[in-house]
């Protein structure tokens, strides 16, 4: 629950609560950055499906290519693997080495949340010997490593044996898999020897919260936890010698002591994000950005639908349909929208469009009423 503050403590509107975290997530105005700086920005882009990461960042950044991120994560700049809530993410390969032992318990949790009545006794340091050991200086799929590791650990179903592996050992997956348009067979590499660095071994949860907050921020603890899955920040910030202010609804924000907040009257172009977009996940309390009716149509159980910002908030959403001969997007408004406001998202849209399926002639934009 968030801590109500008392009433001398500086307020912050919902417009200015708003507008900086607009500013922090790139979305004010697009930036010339390299992905690497990027991802930095932002702790990373969620990359549950393959074409998100691509089009998060083409959202954020000026001049930005389709083949910029793919060229990032073929030199090792970028790395995609499991992290924050324990799903997937590309971030800046130096970010994933402090990052991925921080939220090395979210993903136990995870694990034994989904396999651990099926796994009951499975010795997990010896699961990570052997998985490290049949993953060195190799890279193999899933469904490979599962049925090595399946000898080893008789009775244990080989498919949570592979799922166990992910949980326990820093790996990530390189590419094709997850980049535009590339799916497949997930691919494990031991994160140390694809990255050439160690992990580290006294994870700093402060860090994480300074990240956040740079990337994110004023936030409540509820928000911190919320997008990392990590546990116990409350103690954490305490002792951080952070801003705090009053959020309308009374709860606590917290902040990076030097951090300037954005001006109310900052304008906020139409934004189109991806499906399972980190603004649309890194809060608890998610009205900075949508209502609470929006919500219930965007976060349908685990899904999160691809949005569009109008304004600085969530008022449609779309879809993108991709063929060789073919190149569709549709846009469905969640509440009215205006003449003005719909000729901004249909040109924002068709901006989207021709960067995702530059060479389709037959590219169309659809807006349903």
């Amino acid at each position: 629950m968030d801590r109500i503050v008392p009433v001398m403590t500086p307020l912050i509107t919902d417009r200015v609560l708003n507008r900086t975290t607009l500013h922090r997530q790139l979305l004010t105005h697009r930036l010339p950055l390299t992905v690497p700086e990027a991802l930095r920005r932002l702790l990373g882009v969620q990359a549950q499906e393959s074409n998100a990461p691509y089009l998060g960042l083409w959202t954020r950044l000026s001049g930005f290519r389709l083949d910029d991120l793919t060229a990032a994560r073929e030199a090792r700049e970028a790395v995609r693997g499991s992290t924050l809530r324990g799903t997937q993410h590309v971030h800046a390969a130096d970010d994933y080495p402090w990052l991925r032992p921080l939220v090395a318990p979210v993903l136990l949790r995870g694990r034994q949340s989904a396999f651990g009545t099926r796994t009951v006794g499975l010795d997990l340091d010896e699961l990570a010997r052997r998985g490290a050991q049949l993953l060195s200086g190799r890279t193999m799929t899933r469904s490979r490593l599962r049925d090595e590791l399946a000898p080893h650990f008789p009775g244990v179903p080989p498919e949570a044996l592979g799922w166990s592996a992910q949980a326990v050992l820093a790996v990530v997956h390189p590419p094709p898999n997850g980049c535009w348009r590339r799916g497949g067979a997930t691919p494990f590499a031991l994160a140390e020897e694809y990255l050439g660095t160690p992990m580290h071994d006294r994870p700093d949860p402060a860090r994480l919260v300074r990240r956040y907050l740079a990337a994110f921020g004023p936030a409540t603890v509820a928000d911190m936890q919320s997008f990392s899955g990590v546990r116990g920040l409350s103690e954490v910030v305490d002792g951080m010698g952070l801003r705090r202010y009053r959020g309308a609804s009374g709860a606590e924000l917290f902040d990076l002591p030097d951090a300037p907040l954005a001006d109310a009257d900052t304008p906020a172009p139409v934004r189109l994000l991806p499906d399972f977009d980190n603004l649309m996940v890194a809060y608890a309390d998610r009205r900075r950005v949508m209502s609470d009716a929006v919500r219930a149509k965007v976060c349908v159980g685990a899904m999160i639908a691809a949005t569009v910002l109008v304004d600085g908030r969530v008022r449609a959403s779309w879809t993108i349909r991709l063929r060789r001969d073919e190149a569709v997007l549709e846009i469905t408004p969640l509440e009215p929208l205006s003449r003005t406001d719909r000729d901004a998202v249909h040109a924002e849209a068709a901006a989207l469009l021709e960067f995702a399926a530059p060479d389709v002639d037959g590219r169309r934009l659809h807006f349903h009423d």
